[in-house]
């Protein structure tokens, strides 16, 4: 399989790497990044390209071709990215176009990480760009489209994000399990990551069948992550 990772220096994208050596059916992984620095697998061909998105939205670069999958891990903070505006470049516009072209291109699956809470008529911005992004690849009607939706993420960043670090204490504080609360258990960004490529190897597509979405929520998510952790 071949597939081409977006968001590859972010938390999920770097677990997602880390990941690749313990599933040999994947035979390259084609990285895009802002940064040439990525995460590197011995046992995996990994290429990074260093893409500037203004030249991916102007046409200068496009996704190359014969692509099985398309993982899109990009996101960011309203804080991070400075504006509601440059907020919602990185989280909508960006996963919008890169889809786009891979539809075009006949790629039979996307996977988007997107958020715990996504909602397209949200009164609360963040979820409502990230349902609204959702409802965008729903359109397009891929072969398969992974939907994964996790709770804070815990995990090691090149930034501190408090709102996550606050998740990670109460995590390790609050019995969710017990009180029945797993699915808002903020959760390791290695699991989101092999449940993403769970998903890859186990989520077939049949033809002749009608293009297939599969929503991934965070206690589903925990599953797979623990059943499959190394």
């Amino acid at each position: 399989m071949k597939i081409l990772l977006l968001g590859g220096t972010g938390l999920i994208g770097k677990q997602v790497l880390l990941s690749l050596v313990f599933y040999p059916q994947i035979k390259k992984v084609i990285v895009w990044a802002r940064s040439s620095k990525s995460p590197s697998n011995p046992n995996v061909p990994i290429e990074v390209i260093q893409v500037s998105w203004e030249d991916f939205q102007s046409g200068k670069v496009s996704l190359p071709d014969g692509l099985d999958a398309v993982f899109c891990c990009l996101g960011t903070t309203i804080n991070k990215a400075g504006s509601q505006e440059k907020f919602k470049e990185i989280d909508y516009e960006y996963p919008l176009l890169a889809a786009k072209q891979a539809k075009e291109k006949n790629v039979p699956g996307f996977y988007i990480i997107t958020a715990m809470g996504s909602d397209a008529n949200s009164s609360i911005f963040y979820n409502r760009v990230k349902g609204e992004i959702e409802t965008e690849l729903r359109n397009l009607q891929f072969p398969f489209l992974g939907i994964f939706r996790p709770s804070l993420l815990i995990g090691e960043r090149d930034e501190v994000r408090v709102g996550e670090k606050v998740g990670e204490f109460l995590g390790n504080l609050i019995p969710f399990g017990l009180l029945g609360l797993k699915k808002f258990k903020p959760i390791p960004g290695e699991y989101v990551a092999k449940s993403m490529i769970h998903s890859l190897l186990h989520d077939k597509p049949e033809k002749g069948l009608p293009p297939q979405v599969k929503v991934y929520e965070n206690d589903i998510l925990w599953e797979i992550g623990k059943d499959h952790s190394f």
